[in-house]
């Protein structure tokens, strides 16, 4: 066991697309509903609780825009009313070897929103687009 927690900035995504490294990912997050609950009959004055139904909170993917490259659009433009390209995303922070440390499997995503980069006339930044994602599972293993 390492002597320091792993840094954050090492990271890779699998994402169905061309290999091309992002500069940020977040929503990797979990929740689980929680369901309150009292029979006429219970002695306590109070509600019990249980849990109930998970969620799964959508994934922001941030990277460089580059040249002739359209793969957000092509894929955000294979929405059509109920059918949608659904990809197996995963994700992968880095030890300081390179090797996988933890896992994150995102399962069924499909895009849902698509942002360009701002624009600056002053500005001295790299151009990042945004990509948003919703799926139907994440879990989370730790290599």
């Amino acid at each position: 066991m390492s002597a320091y927690p792993l840094a954050k900035f090492h990271f890779t995504v699998d994402w169905g697309g061309t290999n091309i490294s992002f500069t940020e990912v977040s929503g990797l997050e979990i929740s689980t509903d929680v369901i309150e609950h009292r029979h006429g009959a219970s002695p306590d004055f109070s509600k019990i609780k249980m849990p109930g139904m998970r969620k799964f909170s959508n994934i922001t993917l941030k990277r460089g825009t580059f040249k002739s490259d359209n793969e957000y659009y092509a894929w955000i433009n294979t929405t059509n009313q109920t059918q949608v390209e659904r990809r197996t995303i995963t994700i992968s922070l880095l030890d300081e070897t390179g090797a996988p440390a933890v896992t994150w499997k995102v399962k069924n995503a499909f895009p849902v929103k698509v942002q360009s980069t701002d624009l600056k006339a002053e500005g001295n930044e790299v151009a990042i687009e945004t990509l948003e994602i919703a799926h139907e599972g994440l879990t989370i293993e730790n290599n």
